[in-house]
């Protein structure tokens, strides 16, 4: 069987790894061959096709790599998603410290990937400056809207709208309190914290 072929050459972080998972999801058995031009992205495909049971292979040519992933019968048939009561907690709207630039390229690039993810939480719950993200002009207000269609919850707190002057500005979601917030997490099994 002729191997498919993701040109994800030149593609920023995280598009290698997706195109290459919907690829593998779509698959009951067969192999894709990844092609990418960093050791990021290469890493990250390698651990994405580890994590699904695949076998892997890498050929180096020049500087770019050619990641031939094979899935078996047994790969992901039969595997549950989670369905636990997760929340994510955003308290900024930047992820990580540091550069605030860099925060939100990074922030932007999370919300696409989860997103695109099969295991979504049950709620996201938005503090402090990450209001901002649920609110006109954010940059990832396409993804939110499309998170919301897809079932999840999304909370943003009504002191930090009134203290932003946003509430006139919430596009996605609804105003909560700190006492639903404190309940969200206390009910959820599990609770990521951005």
């Amino acid at each position: 069987m002729k191997s498919q072929i993701i040109d994800a050459r030149g593609m920023a972080c995280p598009m290698p790894v997706i195109n290459t998972k919907k690829i593998l999801e779509s698959l009951h058995a067969g192999s894709v061959t990844t092609i990418v031009d960093n050791d990021a992205a290469m890493e990250n495909v390698v651990a994405l096709a580890k994590s699904m049971c695949c076998e892997v292979d890498i050929q180096r040519k020049d500087n770019e790599f050619y990641i031939q992933i094979t899935k078996r019968e047994t790969g992901l048939q039969g595997e549950e998603h989670e369905t636990r009561n997760s929340v994510i907690l955003v308290s900024s709207r930047q992820l990580g410290r540091g550069s605030e630039e860099l925060g939100e390229i990074l922030m932007k690039s999370f919300m696409f990937t989860l997103f695109e993810s099969e295991q979504l939480p049950r709620s996201m719950l938005f503090i402090n400056s990450a209001v901002y993200l649920t609110c006109e002009n954010s940059p990832v207000l396409e993804h939110l809207m499309g998170l919301q269609k897809r079932g999840v919850e999304l909370l943003s707190c009504g002191t930090c709208l009134d203290y932003f002057k946003l509430k006139e500005k919430l596009c996605v979601g609804q105003v909560t309190n700190m006492y639903t917030i404190l309940e969200k997490i206390n009910k959820a099994d599990k609770v990521i914290s951005l």
